[in-house]
């Protein structure tokens, strides 16, 4: 009798929760994914011109677009969302070549491009459902690879932010600066050794209270934000005009969601070992098709593109609340953000050395489910311990060696500056040439069957 009460039970990724925990977990992400989602139209706002209060307005926006997306992502309908835990946000990788797009071009440099990402929406989303075909290159080989790569890759942002995250500043890399960002990463250690239960769950969250109270004494809280906020605000449709097409904007943008595609399909993989409901074709292709949906559906009202967060995959991990309902209140949280610019400002208060204190325990995490991943791939079988090293000493390039490819032309940079997209290339490529072309049906069906066997006998499990 016991089996059958098993198998009927609600998997971890539909449960909900009670509200408290509901609402206090998803805002968790909500912390985790800040910065990232406003760190965008920070960039983009002043290098095509726009004003202060213009910038503010396009902050809002993409908190507000984020939450569609994110809704869009863990909720779904039809055949659109991964109806996973899975945040949606801003993509960095389109932030230089927006810049270049639009640059000191004011309101049309913004319709410019607006009009490329609704272009290059559309067609992702037309190439969803051959797109996620490509998840039998995924073996584990590969999926570790990459989401260690996505671990990796993090860090240094975590990094960035424990300095202060303005390399200009003068205050930039003090001691004041990566003393908060530590002392914020031992409360985070010390609240998940010492709490239990919920309250475990949300130490990250936890941690950056602490550590934002802790920082108001030694002055490193910015209350300006506040003081400057409106109290309600509305992301007004098509607010810098209406979207303009330039052919060789579409086509740069065109390339950023190739590889927003790219990067989200190896988010996917990798969020689904760690809930423990693996992502198949139909669940990357709904994925897919949330992803360059909520794009399309963005710059109507002034947002970018969105794409996965890797970082709140860090937070599934570590905080073992896989219910998609938390992410999806996560999203509800940003769109009252996106309406209460007031609101936001509260978020905007964590400075970015608390924050960067807890994203080494965030992005660490993902690095460790890679390793994990890659514990099932058989290195010790044929050329997988050379593909791996190839994967990840290429992928490692931008991280290692910022300025590698400079001489190179600037729409390449978009994928080479990219080490997610790269060691991804790589690695499926190798993956390919090594222990796909050239052997037999039978030999290739034996290698597959054998790491499936080994997937299946030594599941990756961070809980």
């Amino acid at each position: 009798m016991s089996e059958p009460a098993q198998s009927d039970r609600t998997h971890p990724v539909d449960e909900t929760l009670p509200p408290l925990k509901m609402f206090t977990s998803g805002l968790q992400h909500v912390a985790a994914m800040y910065a990232g989602v406003v760190a965008p139209p920070m960039v983009v706002g002043p290098a095509v011109g726009l004003t202060p209060k213009e910038t503010a307005f396009l902050v809002a926006a993409s908190l507000f677009t984020a939450g569609i997306a994110t809704l869009l992502q863990t909720l779904g309908f039809w055949r659109i969302g991964a109806r996973l835990p899975f945040v949606n946000g801003v993509s960095f990788a389109g932030v230089t070549p927006m810049v270049a797009i639009g640059k000191d071009r004011g309101h049309d440099g913004i319709a410019v491009i607006f009009g490329a990402i609704i272009v290059a929406s559309l067609l992702g989303f037309v190439l969803a459902p051959y797109f996620c075909k490509l998840v039998r290159f995924f073996p584990p080989v590969v999926t570790g690879t990459v989401i260690t790569l996505i671990g990796v890759s993090l860090l240094p942002v975590a990094f960035n932010w424990s300095q202060g995250g303005n390399a200009t500043a003068d205050d930039y890399g003090s001691t004041t600066n990566i003393i908060m960002a530590a002392v914020t990463l031992v409360i985070v250690l010390a609240l998940r050794k010492l709490l239990r239960g919920f309250l475990q769950q949300i130490a990250i969250l936890l941690g950056l209270i602490a550590g934002t109270l802790i920082a108001i004494p030694v002055g490193i809280t910015d209350f300006g934000a506040i003081k400057d906020a409106d109290v309600v605000g509305f992301p007004t449709p098509f607010h810098f005009g209406a979207p303009q097409f330039e052919i060789a904007a579409i086509v740069s943008m065109c390339i950023v969601m190739l590889v927003c595609m790219t990067e989200s399909t190896a988010d996917m993989l990798a969020l689904g070992k760690i809930v423990d409901r693996p992502a198949d074709e139909r669940t990357i292709e709904g994925g897919l098709r949330a992803d360059t949906l909520g794009s399309a559906v963005s710059p109507l009202f002034n947002g970018f593109m969105c794409s996965a967060f890797a970082q709140n995959i860090g937070l599934v991990a570590m905080t073992k609340v896989r219910s998609r309902f938390v992410v999806a209140t996560g999203g509800g949280i940003l769109i009252v953000l996106g309406l209460v610019p007031v609101a936001a400002s509260v978020i905007a208060l964590v400075p970015l050395p608390v924050l960067g204190g807890a994203g080494i325990v965030l992005f660490g995490s993902v690095a460790a489910s890679g390793i994990q991943t890659l514990a099932t791939a058989a290195l010790e079988k044929g050329e997988n311990a050379l593909i791996v090293a190839a994967a990840v000493g290429i992928g490692l390039i931008p991280i290692a060696a910022p300025d590698f490819y400079h001489a190179f032309p600037k729409d390449l940079l978009v994928v080479l500056d990219s080490g997610i997209s790269t060691g991804c290339v790589v690695a499926i490529v190798l993956n390919l040439a090594f222990n796909h072309l050239g052997r037999k049906p039978d030999e290739e069906e034996d290698a597959e069957t054998v790491t499936e066997e080994l997937a299946n006998a030594a599941p990756v499990n961070v809980h």
